[in-house]
């Protein structure tokens, strides 16, 4: 699962090699302990345009479906599973119409060991940001008046596939990461084949995987309150 991420850059430098078009004027700032239910900054393409505009836009962790009467249903709803998401009603439609690429500096999880579980921070090697496969859906609030903005609300979840060599050792999930190839077939609104390029990406996320690093952090990121770059820096086991 990923439960916790980091988002060290805003904007252009986050998600350059996506070409986004436009991005929303309120993006978050730049933080080092994402929970599920706080905003972050998530790419997809909009279909009402022709080409369809890809949007860097703010959305909360933790997917809402459209038909949902409560959007605390979201909390449970950070993560989909990959080979399961085809056959879950959360997620069915969102796989067809409305995927998203999550970007992010690096994320955190937490491995099992004798004296209690301990945070790692998994990282590309090259500090370049890394992508998430995820899901993104609009639900409208009935309690708010329909010429609010606030009406409406945007959530994404991030999906997961099984870990793998150095990962596996330290949880048996990860994200699925995507790389910008991947990213722009799985955000194309037209794709009709949408179960091919997410095989191909599940494929192709072990090899992403082998090249990221991790190393060990203090415990402080456990609590969501702690937020700074000391949390990413290494710690002695």
């Amino acid at each position: 699962m990923c439960g916790r991420f980091v988002v060290a850059n805003v904007g252009s430098e986050l998600v350059g090699v996506l070409r986004v078009d436009v991005e929303a004027e309120d993006l978050p700032a730049p933080s080092y302990n994402i929970a599920p239910t706080d905003s972050a900054a998530i790419v997809l393409d909009s279909a009402k345009t022709d080409p369809p505009t890809r949007r860097l836009e703010v959305a909360r962790w933790g997917l809402v479906p459209g038909w949902a009467k409560d959007p605390k249903i979201g909390a449970r709803a950070f993560n989909a599973r990959s080979e399961e998401v085809e056959d879950k009603p959360m997620f069915r439609r969102a796989l067809e119409k409305r995927r998203a690429v999550i970007p992010a500096t690096g994320y955190y999880e937490w491995k099992a060991t004798d004296d209690g579980k301990v945070p790692h921070f998994i990282h590309p090697a090259g500090g370049e940001p890394m992508f998430f496969a995820g899901l993104y859906e609009w639900w409208k609030n009935p309690a708010v008046p329909d010429d609010d903005p606030a009406r409406w609300m945007l959530s994404f979840t991030i999906l997961t596939r099984d870990s793998i060599g150095r990962l596996g050792s330290i949880h048996d999930r990860m994200p699925l990461f995507m790389d910008p190839d991947h990213a722009d077939a799985w955000l194309d609104p037209s794709t009709d084949n949408v179960r091919d390029v997410l095989d191909a990406a599940i494929d192709a996320a072990p090899a992403i995987a082998d090249a990221l690093e991790d190393h060990t952090v203090s415990r402080a990121v456990g609590n969501v309150r702690n937020n700074g770059p000391e949390l990413i820096e290494p710690v002695d086991e």
